[in-house]
């Protein structure tokens, strides 16, 4: 702007040529002209000129006089949001908001998306991504922890809804994988659904093989995502005191229903009222059971038929000695073994493979710790499928 007021003072003031002021400020002739003509047009003298501000003279010569509007003007924060439901798009917004005003001028479509990337363009920069309902579930610690009473620290979990932003936080005693799984499960129980993935920030205690473009989960997570019919996507309180976890949940359970209807600044509602007309219906209805912490265990029949699964023993059919199986054991249960292996079948068609049948146990009993003398501990409630022999594997 200070060429430009420059280029006003030579030529109305001292009166130079376009070729000499161009010269004489490093520009090209065509620009001088470009900007006298601008000010001829505004009716400007160097009187005038002189008296303005930089951004007072760029009002004056570039912007154009506002016309006054005589089309309906549509709500452009409204249709942000609606944007962001299943099979949305602007020509859909468009032709709804030309029916709803059919008997008043409206912009045509060009128009109608130019004035809509406009508004985007006020909004808060950052890295725009558009958020379908019931898509997204984007789940994180967050950077600071809080101090306990007895020296330890509680971990915030957040979690957020990509469309509504709705926010759901607890804290947990540490950042393990049972804390990301538990508090996961409580996310989604507070959601009332299911989304239809679940995006980690990469955490180490959830990602079996780490990768810049496709980090793989581990079992368990994979297993709690199975129990939602989800997919996992591997991409503070300050001035009080607090003795445990439980004690922060419970000072976080108020603040988060204040943030949640806390109106936003340049869009219409709140996390909640958006939630509730676009995240909610489209996410999936929550499993009858809650999701139980699983973990998997490779082990080995020993020639006495048992297993050892966390210092306990459990029988198993003698046709399985000296078979691998796998273990999934949770809290209550102990579970799921089965064979992985797999062998031709005389059946099937060649080079194919066929597995055998699974075979799993239930524990209901309490855990106990094995005897001191090493003795298995039998499970006599066990259910046993058909298994098939090693005589019928040879054939």
């Amino acid at each position: 702007m200070r060429k430009i007021k420059d280029v006003l003072r030579l030529k109305l003031d001292a009166k130079l040529s376009h070729q000499r002021i161009a010269t004489a400020l490093g520009i090209s002739k065509g620009v001088v002209t470009k900007y006298v003509g601008l000010a001829a047009a505004a009716d400007l003298d160097w009187t005038t000129v002189q008296a303005l501000d930089e951004a007072a003279l760029e009002r004056r010569l570039l912007v154009a006089p506002e016309q006054p509007r005589d089309h309906v003007q549509p709500d452009y924060g409204r249709l942000h949001q609606m944007l962001r439901g299943k099979g949305m798009t602007l020509m859909l917004l468009w032709e709804e908001h030309r029916a709803d005003h059919a008997d008043a001028q409206t912009y045509s479509y060009s128009q109608f998306c130019e004035n809509y990337r406009r508004f985007t363009k006020q909004l808060k920069r950052s890295m725009r991504q558009i958020h379908r309902a019931g898509e997204k579930l984007f789940i994180d610690y967050a950077g600071p922890t809080i101090a306990l009473t007895d020296a330890s620290r509680a971990h915030i979990f957040v979690a957020a809804l990509g469309a509504s932003s709705y926010t759901y936080a607890c804290a947990t005693p540490h950042e393990t994988m049972a804390d990301w799984i538990e508090s996961t499960a409580r996310a989604l129980t507070f959601f009332g659904g299911v989304p239809q993935l679940i995006v980690p920030d990469n955490p180490r205690a959830m990602i079996a093989q780490a990768d810049r473009y496709e980090p793989r989960s581990n079992d368990t997570v994979l297993g709690f995502a199975r129990h939602y019919g989800t997919s996992v996507l591997p991409a503070r309180l300050r001035h009080q005191r607090f003795a445990s976890v439980h004690e922060v949940n419970e000072a976080i359970t108020p603040l988060l229903t204040r943030l949640n209807e806390k109106p936003f600044q340049k869009l219409p509602g709140s996390r909640a009222n958006t939630f509730a007309q676009i995240d909610a219906p489209a996410l999936l209805p929550l499993p009858l059971q809650r999701h139980e912490m699983a973990h998997f265990k490779t082990v080995r029949v020993h020639i006495d038929y048992h297993v050892e699964v966390e210092r306990h023993r459990y029988s198993v059919p003698h046709e399985l000695v000296g078979q691998v199986l796998e273990a999934r054991i949770t809290a209550t249960a102990r579970s799921g073994l089965r064979r992985p292996a797999c062998w031709p079948c005389r059946s099937a068609p060649a080079n194919t493979a066929t597995c055998a049948t699974s075979w799993s146990i239930t524990v209901t009993r309490p855990r106990r710790s094995l005897p001191a003398t090493g003795s298995a501990l039998t499970m006599p409630t066990c259910v046993v499928p058909a298994i098939t022999n090693k005589k019928e594997r040879k054939q």
